[in-house]
């Protein structure tokens, strides 16, 4: 009896400061944050006897804004575009490099070697070694054959988008390679020997073994690429204007940023706005979560 009282004790002397440091690092500013959506807060440090309560106004006013709404669609076809892009072509190295092809971990490392670079840097690297108009390698690519696409300004218009959105998908496939990867590599060998005895072909083993098996592992890529997709910041920031966002590259977070902290020439600032983003944006990823785990069927088996 002594000995179980001195083991509650310790295990409570153990969590203690874990759990309070959850609360007060996690816990209580996500609960501040939800609550402060519904409320009018200029300042993200203002005291809570200065909030004004206002309901939902906070979001109402989110959707009727035509930038928010547009930072919306972006956030939508770098998700949507950007992982059929990313996930395709992680896919297809994961499988290679785990069909025996030589210089494995070579391979695997010059394609993971732009996820341990810094965003600014390989984002900078894009725009001038290879979208910059007048040295650009796209230029010179172009002007070698006489194109007109050599005179392309692949850093305004519409296409900032597109270019944008293939220097982080080159950004992001070696992470979701070596996920990929981990999954194919515990699928043991047995199963696809015997596929092949019984004369199954490369692309049927990949269809019928291959993606059936990485039912969980691909599911983890969707909710990991959205919460990337969710927190997109840097790369928008760096593909617009100096000092400002522009709508062809303006996400989520980089709106709630400017509301919350004002942006060049504009000082207004309404935090609780701020935190109505933050909120939906919480709220996408739960959603996305939940689809996935609800739509895509796990068919892992034991081995």
């Amino acid at each position: 009896m002594k000995q179980n009282k001195q083991i509650k004790q310790m295990i409570f002397c153990f969590l203690t400061p874990a759990v309070l440091f959850f609360l007060l690092v996690f816990l209580y500013p996500v609960v501040r944050t939800i609550a402060m959506s519904f409320f009018y807060v200029e300042g993200v440090s203002d005291a809570t006897s200065t909030w004004q309560f206002i309901g939902l106004e906070n979001y109402t006013t989110l959707m009727k804004t035509a930038i928010f709404r547009e930072s919306i669609k972006n956030m939508l076809k770098i998700w949507l575009w950007g992982g059929l892009i990313t996930m395709s072509i992680s896919m297809l190295f994961a499988v290679i490099l785990t069909s025996g092809a030589k210089f494995k971990e070579f391979y695997k490392a010059v394609i993971y070697i732009p996820n341990i670079i810094n965003a600014v840097a390989i984002s900078t690297m894009w725009m001038t070694a290879i979208f910059n108009k007048r040295f650009g390698f796209l230029h010179n690519f172009f002007a070698f054959f006489g194109s007109n696409l050599a005179t392309t300004d692949y850093m305004s218009g519409s296409i900032k988008f597109w270019t944008l959105l293939v220097a982080f998908c080159f950004g992001s496939v070696g992470y979701y390679m070596l996920i990929l990867m981990s999954g194919i590599e515990r699928i043991p060998a047995d199963i696809y020997e015997a596929a092949t005895i019984d004369g199954a072909s490369k692309p049927a083993q990949f269809r019928r073994i291959t993606l059936p098996l990485l039912t969980s592992v691909i599911k983890n890529c969707i909710v990991f690429w959205t919460v990337g997709v969710v927190g997109f910041f840097v790369w928008s920031q760096m593909w617009s204007a100096p000092l400002s966002s522009e709508l062809t590259t303006i996400t989520p977070f980089v709106y709630m940023y400017n509301i919350t902290f004002g942006t060049t020439g504009n000082a207004d600032r309404n935090a609780a706005m701020g935190a109505a983003v933050g909120v939906l944006m919480a709220i996408t990823v739960l959603f996305v979560f939940f689809a996935v785990n609800r739509l895509i069927k796990d068919e892992d088996v034991e081995f």
